[in-house]
């Protein structure tokens, strides 16, 4: 692992689940960027992350933390519901900020975030990892330079009910903590929603990035044996034709994956689950050449290439990579569209959708 000279010193809001299994580690690894501070409220959970992390200085009070002019960027990795409001402090602050994904839980809150974020002109990173995945990006290479007018894109995500007996495995043992501060109630208990804003905001961010804009949405959900299916008719601005399957749980294996047909080619994608940092398989077929063409397999440490590109973006004002704030505002609109589909059984027209999932 060889440093930069240069590195963003970054400031970890939240020692919970993603910041362990990712963003702490992300950073240390990170050739431009370190991890100089970390902020929980939890002392014990503090404690212990700041033992194992190491970093520069510690904090329990958020406020603290974006005064640290020491403290050049934020990484909001706390529960869904607080991602606005704390990505808004930070923005306020003048810090740049990289939220998990989904961005936030509302259409009218995400509205806000994107004003803000826009008048400040600092840079806004939305956590949609599969952006750094080298075959995924490889795929939005040839789909931009080889392949033309797009006819039809399909995208899978199928969560697995044996999902969790690979993670355990690969991740470390996760650290809780009872003073741990918890949105009101609990938000995964409503599994239909929890799974659209979990698991669909990478589905439609992935969808966006590969075919873009989406406009309309027609969507079923099957809720039986104790698993969700989402069927989504999907509308493209430039025309194509979309189909997006979000199923949680299937008996099976992991699979994410997407299918691209255009002028010129096809693409074919499988997505591996990011914590074995393996790149996706990916097929570009060239109606130019009559090849196939596959990306040789590189660094997909999809967290880590994350925070690389947020640090260039901020250090350097080099392009966002990543998803930016507007991406994250148009991927909570898809869902929210989604939701009011089932709902009504009616096409939604995401630019009429407001609320939430």
């Amino acid at each position: 692992m060889r440093k930069e000279t240069r590195l963003l010193r970054i400031g970890v809001l939240g020692c919970g689940p993603i910041a362990q299994l990712a963003h702490f580690d992300a950073c240390r690894k990170a050739r431009n960027a370190e991890l100089y501070a970390l902020c929980d409220v939890a002392s014990d959970l503090r404690t212990e992350m700041a033992a194992i992390h190491d970093p520069q200085v510690t904090y329990g009070d958020y406020d603290e933390m974006l005064a640290d002019p020491q403290v050049e960027a934020v990484i909001v990795a706390v529960a869904d519901q607080f991602h606005v409001p704390l990505a808004l402090k930070a923005i306020a602050a003048g810090k740049p900020v990289l939220v998990e994904k989904p961005l936030g839980t509302s259409v009218e809150e995400c509205e806000e975030l994107s004003r803000r974020a826009h008048e400040s002109g600092l840079v806004l990173q939305v956590g949609n990892n599969r952006r750094f995945d080298p075959g995924v990006a490889f795929a939005q290479r040839f789909v931009q330079e080889e392949l033309g007018g797009l006819q039809a894109l399909k995208a899978w995500y199928c969560d697995s009910t044996y999902r969790y007996t690979m993670t355990d495995n690969l991740q470390p043992l996760v650290r809780q903590s009872t003073q741990a501060h918890r949105p009101a109630g609990n938000p995964k208990a409503d599994r239909q929603r929890y799974f659209m804003l979990t698991h669909g905001s990478h589905l439609v961010d992935t969808a966006r990035y590969l075919g873009g804009e989406l406009t309309a949405v027609r969507a079923r959900l099957s809720d039986r044996y104790g698993s969700y299916c989402w069927f989504v008719e999907a509308d493209f601005a430039n025309g194509a034709l979309g189909h997006l399957e979000l199923t949680i749980p299937v008996r099976g294996d992991f699979e994410e994956g997407f299918r691209i047909y255009g002028e010129n080619g096809s693409v074919n994608g499988h997505v591996y689950l990011p914590w074995f940092h393996k790149a996706s398989e990916v097929e570009c077929f060239s109606t130019k050449d009559r090849q196939y063409h596959r990306p040789l397999g590189e660094d997909a440490y999809t967290y880590k290439l994350q925070i690389e590109g947020f640090a260039d973006a901020v250090l350097y004002g080099k392009p966002q990579v990543g998803a930016n704030v507007d991406d994250g505002l148009a991927a909570m609109r898809a869902m929210v569209a989604i939701a009011r589909s089932v709902e009504s059984g009616e096409r939604v027209i995401l630019e009429s959708v407001h609320g939430g999932v």
